[in-house]
């Protein structure tokens, strides 16, 4: 299954427990094949740098290894228009249509309003578990 996933999952999950850490650990693992642009990996990057001052113990370096060498890359052209109230988290719905995934993961409340979007559909990571990784295990 391909996913396109929100930095919000993608730092919860490598900076704690919980479902975004299951998810990333689905993953590793290739249950799931996360699908991202440059710019939702730079993003990616730059909060994690962010956040690893305040956990040094944290191995960051692995999780964004991991991206870039298993993540599938696309190039997104923009959207024709603004879609979200923050006009930064259209790059996911971009990444989205540009590699026809049905799916993003997210907590973010700005990307959640626009589920629908182009038949994309936006759940939180909980969610996401219940409804296609939990009956896999």
């Amino acid at each position: 299954m391909r996913i396109v996933l929100d930095t919000n999952v993608f730092i919860s999950g490598v900076f704690f427990s919980g479902p975004p850490y299951e998810i990333l650990n689905a993953w590793r693992q290739g249950e799931v094949q996360i699908t991202l642009s440059r710019e939702i990996l730079q993003e990616y990057e730059r909060v994690s740098e962010e956040l690893r001052a305040q956990f040094p113990d944290v191995d960051v370096r692995r999780w964004v290894d991991l991206a870039h060498s298993c993540g599938e890359f696309l190039d997104c052209p923009p959207l024709p228009e603004d879609v979200c109230r923050d006009p930064d988290d259209d790059k996911f719905l971009a990444c989205a249509v540009a590699g026809k995934v049905k799916l993003i993961v997210s907590g973010d409340k700005d990307l959640l309003s626009v589920s629908g979007y182009c038949g994309i559909e936006v759940i939180k990571p909980r969610e996401f578990l219940s409804r296609f990784l939990r009956r896999k295990r």
